[in-house]
């Protein structure tokens, strides 16, 4: 082994170390309150060095972005069975998506947070708007074998069951504690943990395989005040 390769790969877990430290540093205290300087310390580095590996705060935010989207994406790839038994298929994306979001709470953070942001630094970042399309297209495969053996409904499409998925997966996470408080069940305790993995499954399944139905047209919602909901009986 060269010096030039030992040099490359001591870089390397070093910009790992720095991008993990930092992963948990804007999670717990946001954008605005992590400090570069902090996270120098705690990864025995300096600010200098974060700043020639990664810019500034904002590129170092960007790498942990980048990172944290990579990962999920990593996994989804691994699903298996899409030709041959798309019903399995579907069923092992959400279990992966499941896993990886109970796994990693501070994912669940970072994206909470950049939505606070509204977006302001991931809009930024082409690395990680590419990192959009292999979910999509991963989804519309097992799709389109679903539907071409009659298997799956015709009327939704990758990002309808990507955001079903989803919407479950960053719930049970991100509202944990005001759920518990309110309802008294910790949705991330051990014991509840099956249950819900089995149930996320079970409702993506049913609602890909209940052909007799169609999605409501909401392009014409009635008035949020109610002026346009028909009295229902009592």
């Amino acid at each position: 082994m060269t010096t030039e390769t030992v040099r490359r790969r001591d870089s390397e877990r070093t910009k790992a170390n720095i991008v993990a430290v930092a992963t948990k540093e804007f999670a717990n205290k946001g954008y605005a309150g992590a400090r570069v300087d902090e996270i120098a310390a705690k990864t025995h580095t300096t600010k200098r060095m974060i700043y020639y590996y990664y810019g500034d705060k904002d590129g170092l935010y960007q790498a942990v972005l980048e990172t944290s989207y990579g990962k999920i994406r990593r996994l989804e790839q691994r699903v298996s069975h899409i030709e041959d038994d798309p019903v399995t298929a579907i069923r092992q994306l959400a279990e992966i998506t499941f896993d990886h979001h109970d796994r990693n709470p501070d994912f669940i953070r970072i994206v909470a947070g950049e939505n606070i942001l509204k977006g302001a630094h991931i809009k930024n970042s082409a690395a990680v708007q590419e990192l959009g399309s292999p979910a999509v297209d991963i989804l519309g495969r097992i799709l389109e074998v679903g539907r071409d053996r009659g298997l799956f409904r015709t009327d939704v499409d990758a990002l309808d069951v990507h955001l079903a998925i989803s919407s479950y997966c960053f719930f049970r996470v991100a509202n944990r504690y005001t759920f518990k408080t309110l309802f008294g069940r910790d949705l991330t305790a051990a014991d509840q943990r099956p249950g819900q993995r089995k149930m996320l499954g079970d409702m993506i399944v049913a609602f890909l395989t209940d052909l007799g139905t169609e999605l409501v047209d909401l392009t014409e919602a009635p008035d949020i005040d109610g002026a346009d909901i028909p009295p229902t009986a009592t």
